[in-house]
């Protein structure tokens, strides 16, 4: 073709719809669903009321009325900030940065079952193969960094989340999109290194000739997008070699900083860990990172069937001062104005006990609590309202699909023109039927 090169890197930077409030996410995924009222959902008409039965008015992982027993929060709260936000003593570092923070309380999904609730909260829909968040992000603007991945999951030690890689896939659009898996220690992604005896010359070379081959053959197949897809992954992991060792070495953070984190300590150092990862990604210029707290089953996770207690401490103990370490971080350098930081599960958890005994509260995505920080958000305000015993949402009811509307419209996409044609739509995270930014909480 005349020696001219017809590639198009799909992750080339693109023009936002309008002028962004953000660059980039940070999405705390506590998997597993965790508790709304025992964390930033006060109820204090549940005091006295433990071991009371009551008929709740929602629906558990089994399709059946939940009633049964109440269990009555088991944590005290106290109030912070300027805003006098009451937050439970699972999370004292948090609740430090309250007036930073928008709380939105009236979270609805589609699903009380994790691996269809994950997928919806990951994705927009309790179906698989549609495009993560994160891809829908780098598909709109592009990759700030060519070095880098523009989409990062870090996993829990523990094991990964139900539904696996469909919670970061690019669906239906090119798998340039789909993110990639970085640990937080050792080699940051397996398998990148070339065979011994291999030089960086040497696999110049032959990625040369390969991309040759490739624009060649694409050349008469302009429409093919997995095609330009395929080359940009070969860059990609060719310069990833270089580039994303240095990115996760934590050596050159200093001691305070990694104290911060809770790196010191064994409880949060692992969460703590990929909170710094996740500040130095964004800060090179990775669009979105996901950092899932829990793994594998039950009290590897957030997922509380049995003994309450015991689950929260647990995993909050592991997050809580990591959290508030990245929030303080984030801020003092300046990058909270542009990173949006997103805490929350698949759903939350209702306000009665699972079995005749025990203090396990099954699932509930028909009232939960999420919430969002930096990035044009409002700080130190609550929006929406569940019952009085949290069971479900009861005030300014907020769809999943209202979170993912505001996350596009501060990284500057319009959620409802931002669309993907397949099969035969123009497909739209936010569903065709489109979805409103949640307006009361952006600045």
């Amino acid at each position: 073709a005349d020696g001219v090169s017809t590639w198009k890197n799909p992750l080339a930077p693109k023009e936002p719809h309008f002028t962004p409030k953000a660059k980039n996410v940070i999405f705390l995924f506590m998997y597993g669903g965790p508790s709304h009222i025992d964390t930033f959902d006060r109820k204090p008409k549940m005091k006295g009321m433990n071991d009371k039965t009551v008929d709740v008015k929602t629906f558990g992982r089994g399709g059946h009325r939940n009633q049964g027993r109440i269990v009555e929060p088991k944590w005290d709260f106290k109030q912070y900030g300027e805003c006098g936000k009451w937050v439970s003593d699972l999370f004292p570092h948090v609740g430090q940065h309250v007036d930073d923070i928008a709380f939105l309380h009236s979270m609805t999904a589609d699903s009380p079952i994790h691996g269809s609730a994950l997928l919806m909260m990951n994705s927009g829909s309790i179906l698989s193969g549609r495009p993560a968040l994160g891809s829908w992000v780098n598909y709109g603007l592009g990759s700030e960094n060519e070095n880098l991945p523009g989409f990062v999951v870090m996993l829990d030690p523990r094991g990964g989340p139900i539904s696996g890689a469909k919670n970061w896939t690019s669906g239906y659009m090119p798998a340039t999109y789909q993110a990639t898996v970085m640990r937080s220690q050792g080699a940051p992604i397996l398998d990148l290194n070339p065979p011994q005896g291999v030089t960086r010359d040497m696999q110049r070379g032959m990625l040369d000739a390969l991309r040759g081959f490739n624009e060649e053959h694409q050349a008469s197949r302009q429409d093919n997008s997995n095609l330009a897809a395929r080359i940009a992954s070969y860059e990609l992991a060719y310069k990833m070699q270089q580039h994303a060792p240095e990115a996760v070495d934590l050596s050159q953070e200093d001691a305070a900083t990694q104290e911060l984190y809770g790196l010191n300590d064994k409880k949060t150092q692992v969460f703590g860990r990929q909170c710094l990862l996740a500040r130095r990604l964004v800060q090179r210029g990775v669009r979105m990172v996901q950092i899932y707290s829990g793994g594998n089953h039950n009290d590897a996770n957030w997922d509380a069937h049995g003994d309450l207690e015991h689950n929260h401490n647990l995993h909050a103990g592991e997050t809580d001062l990591p959290i508030a370490g990245l929030l303080t971080d984030l801020k003092r350098s300046g990058m909270l104005d542009e990173t949006l930081v997103i805490w929350g599960g698949e759903f939350g958890r209702q306000p009665t006990a699972e079995y005749a005994k025990g203090t396990g509260r099954d699932h509930n995505a028909y009232g939960f609590t999420m919430w969002m920080a930096g990035g044009g958000i409002k700080g130190g305000v609550s929006i929406g309202k569940t019952d009085e015993l949290g069971s479900a949402a009861v005030e300014d009811r907020l769809h999943v699909k209202r979170l993912h509307a505001t996350i596009l419209n501060q990284m500057g996409l319009d959620p409802n023109t931002l669309s993907y044609f397949f099969n035969g739509l123009d497909q739209k995270l936010v569903g065709v039927e489109g979805a409103e930014p949640i307006h009361q909480i952006i600045a």
